[in-house]
C-alpha cells in the first residue's frame, strides 16, 4: 500500500467516524442537537479537525440524509417481490409507515426538518431518477403504470400523480404520529393507514 492509498483510507475512516458520531447524536438527541462541537467531543477531536473533512454541519446533515434515504429505500424494496400490484401497493405503504415510526429521527431529517436536506435525496444526481428518493417514488409509479396498462384504473389519471397522492397520504399519517404521538390523531396508525389505502384503491380502480 502506498502512502497516498494509506492517507485516503485514513481520510475515509475519519469521515465515517464523524458521520457515525453525528448519527448517534441525531438518533439520541434529535437533529437540533447536532453541532460540530458535540461531534468533536464525541470522537475526542478538536472541532477544527472536522472542518478539514467537512465544510459545515450542513454537509454532515446532507450525508446523513443521503444515508437515511438509502435505508428508507431498502426498507421498501422487499415489497417489489409481490406480483399483484394492489397488494404490492399495500405492502409498500405498510413498510413506509413502519420505517417512519421505527426511525422517527431519520424520518424527520429526510422529510421534515429542512427541505434542503430532502433535496439531496431527490435531486443530487444529474439524472434525478437515479436518486434514492426518486427510486422510492418510482416503486409507486410502477404500480399505477401497471394498473393503467391493465385497464384497471377508473380514470386517466397520471401514474406519477397517483403515486405522489399515495406518498402524501402516508407521509401525512407518519408525520402526524411522529409530531403528535399520543395526542392527535387518536386512531391507531395501522387503522388510519388501512382506511386511507382502501379509500385510495377504491377511488382509483374500476373494480375492487
Amino acid at each position: 500500500m502506498t502512502k497516498v492509498d494509506r492517507r485516503e483510507r485514513e481520510k475515509a475512516a475519519f469521515r465515517e467516524e464523524v458521520l457515525a458520531a453525528a448519527r448517534r447524536i441525531v438518533l439520541e438527541q434529535g437533529f437540533d442537537a447536532l453541532t460540530m462541537r458535540k461531534i468533536a467531543e464525541a470522537i475526542e477531536y478538536a472541532p477544527g479537525t472536522i472542518y478539514l473533512y467537512f465544510e459545515s454541519r450542513d454537509e454532515i446533515a446532507f450525508e446523513l440524509c443521503r444515508a437515511g434515504f438509502e435505508e428508507f429505500l431498502d426498507a421498501l424494496k422487499p415489497a417489489t417481490l409481490i406480483a399483484d400490484p394492489v397488494e404490492r401497493l399495500r405492502e409498500i405503504g405498510r413498510r413506509y409507515v413502519r420505517f417512519g415510526l421505527e426511525h422517527p429521527e431519520t424520518y424527520r431529517l429526510i422529510f421534515m426538518d429542512d427541505p434542503k436536506f430532502a433535496e439531496v435525496a431527490f435531486h443530487e444526481y444529474e439524472k434525478s431518477a437515479d436518486s434514492p428518493g426518486m427510486q422510492a417514488l418510482g416503486l409507486l409509479v410502477t404500480i399505477f403504470s401497471e394498473l393503467r396498462d391493465r385497464r384497471r384504473l377508473a380514470n386517466d389519471a397520471d401514474p406519477e400523480a397517483l403515486a405522489e397522492m399515495m406518498w402524501v397520504a402516508v407521509h401525512g399519517i407518519v408525520s402526524l404520529k411522529i409530531t403528535h404521538a399520543g395526542r392527535f390523531p387518536q386512531t391507531a396508525t395501522e387503522e388510519l393507514f388501512e382506511l386511507a389505502t382502501e379509500a385510495l384503491i377504491r377511488g382509483c380502480l374500476k373494480r375492487y
